[in-house]
């Protein structure tokens, strides 16, 4: 028979392991009182005549990594004690094998001596003799210390593993009356360290791991005798539930394996099942008190308005993290943002086909709104009402006592449910939702009404929307993806709808609707000069439908500059299996030829070349025997998919450098590497998701041309381009920025 079976019993030692950063102490509080722990522990000085002696283990049971932590925990201790030698000395003694005195009581008058000095220490390494350290303190007293007539503190540092006893001559120091604390690293021996600390030991026994509880820990102790103070007389001194941990190695049943008893001869008999163990290395929890000074927070008095959520930064200053409505606002408290003249009517669907839950949304929305941008001194009044089969106004505009009247009157709205009939709401709002307010001539307030819905009308919209815009109402639409369409048929804009994706993005929109109601139409540039020119791809790699969509695009634009000869040119370009001119810039003299001869522009089709297209620009349309004027600010728009400008690189650094600032607009769901070569500048390039998407960056555009002619971001022309004889190059100029400016000469 093998002899691996004839051993009696098997055990198997499994240690598993055990992370340092593990606490070993824990004080069961809030995060918040966690942070005013930490604070309060950076304001507590100690000024009373004292001798403090560190005792610090550096033996092998503790290793290198804790006796630094040691160390940084006898540095913040230093932190909060006047050292000179008329009120705090500080010495400290390390001991493994044997005691070794680093520095006495008497040798430095300064923190940063002492500091220094402790840093400097070198980690020994040997048994952990914590017994010999304390009867050579018993034998020589504190070194370099004032025997008797100050306090005594001893502050032991060690992992309470001694190997040997330290009963005896703790207690003897303690009947000397030295003050002992004892503070615990690594995986401590809690027991040890009891025995240690004086009384009441709770107060006296710390974990140096986690220092700032520990620094908090030992001063709160000396602040009841008196020898530390708080810096305020508010701070205060309570206890609080925490949990101490120790290491301990167990023995756990895993099963049976046969065994045998007798001689190990082929004689042995088969006895039973023996007990197959091992051994697990496992935390076990002993509950405590731990007593902590904590001081009065910056956020105690609850400063963040609104839902906000108070972040302390220390003891005396704190910021604010606002919901949505009130970003940017100090304490999150409201602002007046609706600074202008204005009645807004906020009318929401209450039908079935928003459900309550909709409902509810539009109901906080409104309530959030009015929060934040309302005051007494408000120029600004709201109104509120529903609508599904019929319009119910629960607050008529301006029609209540102040904010949080207006509040509970919304509180109180309830859901009425029933069908979606919002092209009936709409002209019932146009006759009749502004009531009294409805004064006539210069003493009327603009007026607004703000529509929240998830429904799409049952009724028809265009009819009564342009009937309430003829009223000069300006409608604003605020709603999901759903009914985004409808929307923008009310509003007669997409610049006046509001689309969110869920509840808390429909708090996002709170500041651009506060945007909104006070912003008036901007034209575009219509009191500066401008020679503008649009380059639009008809290759078969946009198709015809997409071109369709970046003709509206352009005029749409175009309605935003007062087209004349003396104020914007406009020109247009398009590309595909050739390069025509549409038009050049001095061909229409007004705004309506214009916008005709664009909805004309041909689509090409064919593969395009964008390079082509813009030496076209360049030699054919950009030039003074074309229309372009000299001295005036010149910039060309580029709409493409993004293939076939792979050779664009060049004919753009041209045009830039004789003074034309080119935009690349690229259209898809990925910006071509080509076009990032054509960006130039980083604010040159605007990526747009799909051609349906076009629209939403009307305004971006507009700000990029008319922006550039407001600053004159180019410099002075040196004189006229001329169109270039056959086979001449045009002489190249300085290099521009992107946004327009006047041509080089």
């Amino acid at each position: 028979m093998p002899s691996f079976l004839l051993l009696e019993v098997l055990f198997i030692f499994l240690f598993s392991g055990v992370h340092l950063s593990h606490p070993l102490q824990e004080v069961h509080v809030s995060r918040e009182t966690v942070g005013k722990i930490s604070a309060a522990s950076k304001m507590i000085q100690c000024f009373a005549a004292v001798d403090v002696l560190f005792l610090i283990d550096g033996s092998h049971s503790v290793g290198k990594g804790s006796f630094e932590r040691s160390k940084h925990f006898a540095i913040m201790v230093c932190d909060a004690l006047d050292i000179n030698p008329e009120r705090v000395r500080v010495g400290a003694l390390q001991f493994s094998s044997a005691p070794r005195l680093e520095f006495p009581l008497d040798s430095f008058s300064s923190q940063q001596e002492v500091k220094a000095k402790i840093k400097r220490m070198v980690f020994k390494g040997g048994r952990t003799e914590t017994g010999l350290a304390l009867k050579y303190l018993l034998r020589r007293g504190f070194p370099g210390g004032r025997n008797a007539s100050v306090p005594q503190i001893l502050v032991v540092i060690t992992d309470g593993r001694s190997q040997g006893p330290v009963e005896l001559p703790a207690k003897q120091l303690k009947e000397r009356g030295v003050t002992v604390f004892a503070v615990g690293v690594r995986f401590p021996r809690w027991e040890e360290l009891h025995t240690l600390a004086s009384e009441p030991r709770e107060q006296h026994v710390l974990m140096a791991e986690q220092v700032d509880d520990a620094t908090n820990g030992l001063l709160s102790t000396l602040s009841k005798s008196a020898v530390c103070t708080a810096a305020s007389p508010d701070c205060k001194v309570q206890p609080h539930p925490c949990e101490r941990k120790t290491l301990e190695t167990v023995r756990e049943l895993v099963g049976t394996v046969p065994c045998w008893r007798g001689s190990r001869g082929t004689d042995a008999v088969l006895a039973a099942l023996c007990p197959f163990s091992s051994w697990k290395r496992v935390f076990l929890t002993h509950p405590a008190t731990c007593y902590r000074t904590t001081c009065p927070g910056a956020c105690d008095s609850q400063p963040c308005q609104n839902g906000g959520t108070c972040v302390p930064e220390g003891l005396d200053r704190y910021h604010c993290l606002c919901p949505p409505a009130f970003g940017g606002e100090a304490n999150c408290a409201p602002k007046l943002s609706l600074e202008c003249r204005i009645d807004v009517l906020f009318l929401l669907a209450s039908s079935a086909g928003t459900t309550p839950e909709g409902f509810l949304r539009a109901k906080a929305f409104v309530k959030r709104f009015v929060q934040a941008s309302l005051s007494e001194d408000s120029r600004a009044r709201v109104g509120v009402a529903r609508y599904s089969g019929e319009l119910a106004v629960a607050v008529p505009v301006g029609e209540y006592q102040d904010v949080p009247a207006l509040l509970g009157s919304l509180d109180g709205l309830a859901f009425s449910g029933g069908a979606t009939l919002t092209g009936s709401a709409l002209r019932q709002v146009a006759e009749q939702g502004f009531g009294s307010s409805a004064r006539t001539g210069a003493d009327r307030p603009r007026r607004v009404v703000v529509l929240l819905t998830e429904s799409p009308s049952q009724d028809e919209v265009a009819g009564p929307a342009r009937h309430a815009r003829a009223r000069e109402l300006l409608l604003l639409g605020v709603g999901t993806e759903a009914v985004r369409a409808e929307l923008e048929e009310i509003t007669g804009s997409p610049k006046h709808v509001l689309v969110y994706t869920g509840p808390q993005d429909l708090f996002h929109r709170i500041p651009e609707l506060r945007r909104k109601l006070c912003s008036r139409p901007r034209p575009g540039c219509q009191a500066q000069s401008l020679d503008l020119l649009f380059m639009l791809d008809a290759s078969a790699s946009v198709g015809s439908e997409n071109f369709a969509q970046m003709q509206s695009f352009v005029r749409s634009l175009t309605l935003q500059f007062d087209v004349n000869p003396d104020v914007t040119q406009v020109g247009l370009v398009v590309y595909g299996s050739r390069v025509q001119t549409a038009f050049g810039l001095d061909t229409h003299l007004g705004r309506a030829a214009v916008l005709r001869a664009m909805s004309q522009a041909p689509y090409l089709g064919g593969v395009g070349s964008a390079g082509t297209a813009l030496l076209h620009v360049y030699d054919k349309v950009m030039t003074v025997q074309r229309g372009a004027r000299p001295g005036v600010p010149k910039a060309v728009v580029l709409l493409t998919g993004g293939m076939g400008a792979e050779d664009a690189a060049v004919p753009v650094q041209k045009l830039r450098n004789n003074g034309v600032s080119v935009l690349v607009v690229g259209v898809g769901p990925v910006l071509r590497e080509a076009l990032r070569r054509l960006a130039g500048p980083r604010d040159s390039l605007i990526h747009v998701a799909s051609y349906a998407d076009l629209r939403y960056h009307q305004d971006a555009l507009l700000e990029w041309i008319c922006m550039g002619s407001l600053r004159g971001d180019a410099p002075k022309a040196r004189g006229s381009r001329r169109e270039p004889a056959r086979g001449q190059q045009p002489y190249p100029s300085q290099q521009l920025p992107s946004r327009p400016g006047p041509p080089a000469r």
